[in-house]
Formats: structure tokens, C-alpha cells, sequence
């Protein structure tokens, strides 16, 4: 498989207190024509992120000076603006990758991993942030009772009140607003939204609970975004349907 990197442009910070992780991940990402800059630690990391903003943060979870999770907590503190943030993660780190997400990282890869899957990753992140192919017309604007989601500028509203969404979660919206009264299952969110054909499921758990946070009168009693029993989640608009 070709990696195929965003455009040139593009700018990764790879934050991991090991040099060898961190030389080679470097050295994949100069190979596929990315901007590389790197810090050892969790303080250093924010200020390299504040100076150089990168559009990207590879960042290990464990660190010294300020560990991933706050690094990730002090990244996403403006809600969804700053780059996108791909954690790594090791095996056992279930609990910790699951608050990374909830924190608003974009996605992760568990250690040890490939380095150029890794590059496939960050890539497919990018993509999903922007980088990739116009908005078709007649879709740049999608509609279902007082949200609105404007896809050309990655804005979404419900009423005046703008949202705070992370990429991930615009564009998991955006999906279920394209297909409302529809079921789908984790799986098939996970290809459609993510483009994965494989990963943890609770990914997606994950994200449509902080969605629903942002979207729904009462999180605890979801009426826009449902659960359907054994098979996954289902849009119900209040009123109208995606434009």
C-alpha cells in the first residue's frame, strides 16, 4: 500500500520521550513529504504546538513534564480549533485511550505498530480535517430542525449557539444528518465515518456520546440521535431532514 500524504504543507508534531519511536516515526513522515518537528516532553510539546502550529500531533500518552492526556486536555481547551491529535497507545491503556477520545483526539494507534500505518493514519486524519476533495455543490450546508452544519467551513450551529465539535464528531454529524430515520451499526459508522475497515468499536461509542453532550436537550435521554438495540444509532431529526 502507497502512502499518500496530505499536501506538502502539512506540519506533524511527533511528541514521545523515546528517541528511537520518535526518530523513526520522524524519519517515515520526512519520507512521505511532511513537515517534521519533535519534543520529548508534554511541556515542550505545547510550546512547539503554540509556536509552530502544526495540523497535526502524534502524541505518546506517556510522558514526562505534562503526560498525553494533558497535553491532549490543554490542546483541545478552545473546544474543536488547534490540530488534529493522534495518540499513541499501548496495549493495556484501554481506559486512558478512551478519555484521550473523549478529550477530543481524532484517533489513535496502539504500540507496537506499524510506522507506516501510522503515516496511513495521519494521512486519512488530515484528509477528514479539510485537506482533501471540495465540497460538492448543493451539499456545502445541511440542515435538520434547528442544526445547521456548514461543511465548506467546518461550522456548525444549533439555533445562533455555534458548537464546539471536534473534527471527528463534525464530521459524524454530518453523516447522520445526510441520512436521517436510518440505522447503522459501529461497523458500518466506522467505515463510513473513520473510512476504517477495522479498530475498537467503543471508538465510536465514544464519539456519539460526546456528540450527543453537544446536540441533544438531555444527553441522558437522547431524542435526536438514537440508540437502536442490536443493531447501533439512528438519526431522528425533530423536524425537516438534511439539505
Amino acid at each position: 500500500m502507497t502512502e499518500t500524504p496530505a499536501p506538502p504543507a502539512a506540519r506533524i508534531l511527533v511528541v514521545d520521550d523515546d528517541p528511537t519511536v520518535a526518530e523513526v516515526v520522524a524519519g517515515y513522515l520526512l519520507r512521505a513529504g511532511y513537515a517534521v518537528d519533535r519534543a520529548a516532553d508534554g511541556r515542550t510539546a505545547l510550546v512547539r504546538a503554540e509556536r509552530g502550529r502544526p495540523d497535526l500531533v502524534v502524541l505518546d500518552l506517556m510522558l514526562p513534564e505534562l503526560d498525553g492526556l494533558e497535553v491532549c486536555r490543554r490542546l483541545r481547551a478552545d473546544g474543536g480549533s488547534g490540530p488534529a491529535v493522534l495518540m499513541l497507545t499501548a496495549k493495556g491503556e484501554e481506559a486512558e485511550r478512551i478519555l484521550g477520545l473523549e478529550l477530543g483526539a481524532d484517533d489513535y494507534v496502539t504500540k507496537p505498530f506499524s510506522p507506516r500505518e501510522l503515516v496511513l493514519r495521519i494521512g486519512a486524519v488530515l484528509r477528514r480535517r479539510g485537506t482533501g476533495a471540495a465540497v460538492p455543490a448543493g451539499t456545502a450546508v445541511l440542515r435538520a430542525g434547528d442544526l445547521r452544519l456548514d461543511r465548506a467551513g467546518r461550522r456548525a450551529f444549533r439555533g445562533e449557539r455555534e458548537l464546539a465539535l471536534t473534527q471527528r464528531e463534525f464530521d459524524l454529524l454530518a453523516f447522520f444528518l445526510q441520512q436521517p430515520g436510518q440505522a447503522f451499526g459501529r461497523e458500518e459508522l466506522m467505515r463510513q465515518v473513520w473510512g476504517w475497515d477495522f479498530g475498537d468499536l467503543s471508538t465510536v461509542t465514544v464519539h456519539v456520546r460526546r456528540l450527543r453532550e453537544k446536540v441533544e436537550d438531555d444527553p441522558a435521554v437522547p431524542k435526536l440521535i438514537s440508540t437502536v438495540w442490536g443493531v447501533g444509532y439512528r438519526f431522528d431529526p425533530a423536524q425537516g431532514g438534511a439539505a
